[in-house]
């Protein structure tokens, strides 16, 4: 059973591979479909000595199937990121029952739940926003930690001593995933936002729409990471007697809620929007990848995930 989550793993980047050409594709195509009116206008004084002729059947069918076209690549794309997603919680659900524990004790299966997240958040806020081109930013960040993944071993070893505390464990992996998840998008609205007076693509989201979509996804990652410090707190008091040891785990997760608390309070408080506060969701992202790989790099009490 666990060659078969590795399959649906492999399956799972592939696809997110392919939704992401897809993405780019339908992209370039739309934007070479909306070319500026004084473009068209002047195609069409070529021929002013001539009288102006309807178009042709076939003229005017072409015209209309390529946008046609173009949304149905879109919609295939979007919905290969729905399948990911699928595909991505079976592989986890099935590695769960076959080692009869949940799948969250090392970097294998964290990254695994991270990527699972980040691919929960991007399929909710596209729907919910009707914002495809988000994914033009979120999903090669997905695919970068799907292709990591596939550096890692995925042999199943037994829980060490302190992290045989399922209910927490559990819990407190299950809330960073969901909060680093959340924190791809409002990195991918934010870097949207700050490339939007550079892009001349009509297609492009709004600046408002785009803040209003990173603000909603910090409602979500700052709450997220809050539980995630607090049921950590718990953990450690129960597996080491003590609730904070400043490991650099730790204190990088505690950086990270302080800048996305800075955000929030900024927001809320003084109404601060803009290109500050896109820059500070980008900085935060940093924080959360970080955070994430920061074990592998400085060690501590975290070094076995």
């Amino acid at each position: 059973m666990l060659e078969f989550s590795q399959v649906l793993l492999f399956a799972t980047t592939i696809i997110i591979a392919v939704a992401f050409g897809l993405y780019v594709l339908t992209t370039l195509a739309a934007k070479r479909a909306t070319r500026p009116a004084a473009a068209r206008a002047g195609d069409a004084t070529t021929a002013t000595s001539a009288p102006a002729a309807a178009p042709t059947q076939a003229t005017a069918s072409s015209a209309e199937s390529a946008p046609a076209r173009n949304r149905g690549i879109a919609w295939f794309s979007s919905l290969l990121v729905v399948i990911a997603l699928i595909a991505l919680t079976i592989s986890v659900a099935v590695r769960w029952i076959a080692a009869g524990e949940p799948p969250l004790a090392n970097q294998y299966e964290f990254a695994t739940a991270f990527a699972w997240g980040m691919i929960l958040f991007q399929v909710y806020f596209e729907r919910a926003y009707r914002a495809r081109t988000l994914g033009l930013i979120t999903l090669p960040v997905i695919l970068a930690m799907l292709i990591y993944i596939t550096t890692l071993s995925a042999e199943k070893q037994p829980l060490m001593p302190a992290l045989q505390n399922s209910p927490l464990l559990t819990l407190h992996v299950f809330t960073a995933a969901l909060a680093y998840g959340a924190a791809v998008v409002g990195f991918g609205a934010a870097v949207m936002y700050l490339l939007a007076p550079h892009i001349s693509w009509q297609g492009w989201p709004r600046r408002e729409l785009l803040d209003e979509i990173a603000y909603k996804a910090v409602v979500f990652t700052f709450p997220l990471l809050t539980i995630m410090i607090v049921l950590g707190a718990v953990w450690a008091n129960i597996a080491w007697g003590r609730y904070w040891a400043w490991d650099p785990k730790e204190t990088s997760a505690l950086v990270t809620w302080l800048i996305y608390g800075a955000y929030i309070h900024a927001r809320v408080v003084r109404n601060w929007r803009g290109n500050k506060a896109a820059w500070l969701l980008v900085l935060g992202f940093l924080a959360v990848i970080f955070t994430f790989f920061g074990n592998l790099w400085f060690g501590g009490m975290h070094s076995y995930v």
